[in-house]
């Protein structure tokens, strides 16, 4: 098939927010494009890529599809921090990802599940009357503290680590202000990180961070940058993820009559309810990537070095793929579901995340009789500059057993 440039969107010349309605204008406007103009190029320059056959192609093949946004962007003037694997590529990416696999193991995910019940039940104990806000009061608590639990952070730095998270959520960085405080934030993270690595390297800890220090594979290990880089992905992604999908949870569960009561009563639907909230409010909108050469996806050529933006939320609802997608339906084959990514970028703390999830839930089940949101106070969502397809604000009425 010969390859054709891009047609013009239909109506609107960005995707809509997600804050207008919960996402169903955004969700309508996804199921036009994947029909219509699976490859779209949007008024600034970039391409974004709708269907799930697409995404899949595209995360699969790292030497055509580069995650190197950084340097191709900028024509080789700037490079990704050391260590960053979101923007590496093969074979870099592939040393790094061993050596941080090498600790960052199964094993250790598992034997993390008593701290995270200890904290998910300490925050619930801490919560304050029958209403309040999930995301405020345990959401985003939660995997903050684990992971800063994880890394050895001491507890009285733990107010630094949700700062310097929120702000890497919440600021406009595509306002000067905004650009400021962003990298504000990344430079006192980076600094405070860069200090406990400095620690570790001349004293042994027992904790995440130490472990990297010493990771060893082939003779080779992380250096001072590509630890701070992943305690710093860690911290964000790992926190975002977590968060955005309890948030998921809570909101999937509410709009199903009688789904929590079932969940209640038979504890082992909430793997396949967990799947099922991914695929339909998957934690991120989209991932990035940009083409090594001049290329051709669904019959239109994308040039080199171009951005595009992979709409995992697009591929999840694919009705190629899922029959009947806009049904929430736990225990429906989800096998490929892109939330964590596919490929050699599939994320890495996707265990850890499906884990606190399921945890959270768990305990909340056992703690109240019934949980609703509060239709009574705003939910707030965030928006798509932030990528997160999810709430910043969740407002809930609980009764206690």
């Amino acid at each position: 098939m010969t390859a054709v440039p891009a047609p013009a969107a239909p109506e609107l010349s960005a995707p809509p927010e997600v804050g207008l309605d919960g996402g169903a204008t955004l969700l309508a406007w996804l199921r036009r494009m994947r029909d219509e103009q699976p490859v779209w190029q949007d008024p600034q320059g970039r391409w974004h890529v709708f269907r799930h056959e697409d995404v899949q192609r595209i995360t699969a093949d790292p030497a055509t599809f580069s995650s190197d946004t950084v340097s191709r962007l900028s024509g080789g003037e700037r490079q990704p921090p050391g260590g960053t694997l979101l923007l590496l590529d093969p074979p870099r990416h592939g040393k790094l990802r061993r050596l941080v696999s090498k600790v960052f193991t199964a094993k250790m995910v598992t034997e993390l599940e008593p701290r995270i019940t200890e904290v998910a039940t300490d925050l619930l104990d801490g919560l304050d009357g029958d209403r309040f806000d999930l995301v405020e009061a345990f959401a985003n608590p939660l995997p903050v503290i684990v992971i800063s639990s994880m890394l050895g952070v001491p507890p009285s730095d733990r107010p630094l680590f949700q700062e310097w998270a929120d702000s890497l959520l919440t600021v406009n960085w595509e306002t000067p202000e905004g650009a400021e405080v962003l990298g504000r934030t990344v430079t006192e993270l980076g600094a405070y990180l860069q200090q406990h690595v400095t620690e570790r390297r001349e004293r042994e800890h027992d904790d995440l961070m130490s472990l990297l220090v010493r990771a060893e594979v082939d003779g080779e290990r992380l250096n001072d940058e590509d630890v701070v880089s992943f305690a710093a992905l860690l911290l964000l992604a790992g926190h975002v993820t977590t968060s955005v999908l309890l948030g998921n949870m809570l909101l999937a569960a509410d709009l199903e009559p009688g789904l929590l009561g079932a969940l209640r009563t038979d504890r082992s639907l909430i793997t396949p309810f967990t799947e099922e909230v991914l695929r339909a409010r998957p934690p991120f909108l989209k991932v990035e990537r940009v083409p090594t050469r001049a290329v051709e996806v669904a019959g239109v050529e994308v040039p080199e070095n171009a951005m595009m933006y992979l709409w995992l939320l697009s591929a999840n609802r694919d009705e190629r793929v899922f029959a009947e997608p806009d049904r929430f339906l736990p225990g429906r084959p989800n096998a490929r579901q892109m939330a964590f990514g596919h490929g050699v970028h599939y994320c890495l703390g996707a265990p850890l995340a499906r884990m606190e999830g399921q945890i959270a839930l768990n305990l909340m089940l056992d703690r109240y009789t019934g949980v609703r949101v509060d239709r009574d106070s705003p939910l707030s969502y965030f928006d798509n500059r932030v990528n997160v397809f999810g709430l910043r604000r969740l407002p809930l009425i609980a009764a206690r057993a």
